[in-house]
């Protein structure tokens, strides 16, 4: 097979393919619409035959984020995927992995909830993701992929930025870029690690009794408050150095843009051809996308929005990110919203309109 191969395929088959050749250790999941292409692309592939991963189905989220939480305490690259419902059960595991300090990735194809919801597209685990979702104070570094590309690409970036920061980290897709077939060149292949070299890169994984039987504990807990205290002082120090070092976003047809459109995933793809339509209304607009959502791009978006007569943000929720870009741009622009719920995914006119209503 050559090392670079374009071919069409779904995202959540990109997410299945990319897993392999980036030399993923194992996968852990349960299936879920509409992201159940993840765990049914690798069992057709049967990497476990070419590359010796892993593929294992649990018997539950549950079991699934647990198994990503030991397979990453070992120092192996472990991941796992799921939708919104199956990522609310997985919520203490991430926090086990967050207080832990291990480098686990898993991916969240969202659909319409609270709750069972529908399985239709939706962006309302955006508070999930970016805040936390679980206990105590903490973050997950969360990549938001706007096209099956993206989808391919995110997988070795999630698992670079959470062995570099030794700090779970999420994919965060939707229904629509999940389903959708778009052509993709698939990334090279790279072999898995030895088991001399996870020693080498994670001396702090568990391996058993070490030479001078001293075995490393892998946990998140911690009785003594002081010694709590100082644990949770080291991870604000490196969620800083996050903050720092990783903000990743894209800009469009913003240097000569009078109004700004803020969108993530699916959204900003949608937001694209309503930029499109709105110039050729004479409307001069520009995007702005946060590729990660945590650490967000404040400072960004607020000295792009600066001398602007306007920023929408164009959500496919009930307004989440436009809390963020708020605080971001602080009262100097006015910021607006619009979004769809239930599942429905808006259309580019509603923007543009939602833009002229709101803003001109």
């Amino acid at each position: 097979m050559a090392e670079r191969e374009v071919t069409l395929m779904k995202g959540n088959e990109a997410i299945a393919h990319a897993a392999i050749r980036c030399g993923c250790d194992g996968y852990f999941g349960y299936p879920i619409t509409p992201q159940s292409e993840v765990i049914e692309t690798l069992a057709e592939q049967k990497p476990w035959e070419t590359t010796g991963m892993v593929v294992l189905q649990a018997e539950s989220e549950v079991a699934s984020i647990n198994m990503v939480y030991g397979g990453a305490g070992a120092g192996k690259k472990v991941m796992t995927s799921s939708s919104s419902p199956g990522v609310a059960l997985m919520q203490e595991g991430i926090a086990y992995l967050a207080g832990a300090e291990l480098p686990g990735v898993f991916v969240n194809v969202q659909r319409g909830g609270p709750g069972l919801g529908t399985i239709q597209p939706s962006q309302a685990d955006y508070f999930q993701a970016t805040r936390g979702g679980g206990n105590g104070d903490y973050y997950v570094i969360t990549l938001a992929p706007a096209s099956v590309q993206e989808m391919a690409d995110f997988v070795d970036l999630a698992f670079e930025l959470a062995f570099k920061y030794r700090n779970p980290a999420m994919i965060l897709s939707d229904g629509v870029i999940g389903q959708m077939m778009e052509k993709i060149v698939l990334p090279p292949f790279k072999p898995r690690r030895t088991e001399e070299e996870i020693r080498q890169q994670c001396p702090w994984a568990t391996f058993g009794r070490t030479k001078d039987r001293k075995p490393n504990i892998i946990t998140s807990l911690e009785l003594k408050p002081e010694e709590m205290e100082k644990r949770n002082i080291h991870l604000q120090e490196k969620y800083e150095e996050i903050r720092n070092k990783e903000v990743r976003f894209e800009t469009q047809q913003c240097d000569d843009a009078e109004y700004l459109i803020v969108s993530f995933g699916s959204a900003a793809r949608i937001s694209e051809k309503a930029i499109e339509l709105a110039r050729e209304e004479g409307l001069k607009v520009g995007l702005f996308r946060p590729i990660t959502l945590w650490p967000f791009p404040s400072k960004q978006i607020a000295e792009m929005a600066r001398g602007k007569k306007g920023v929408l943000v164009a959500e496919i929720n009930a307004g989440q990110m436009v809390e963020d870009v708020r605080l971001a741009i602080n009262g100097e622009v006015p910021v607006e919203y619009f979004g769809r719920l239930g599942g429905i995914v808006p259309e580019p006119e509603e923007i543009v309109n939602a833009l002229k209503e709101k803003l001109l």
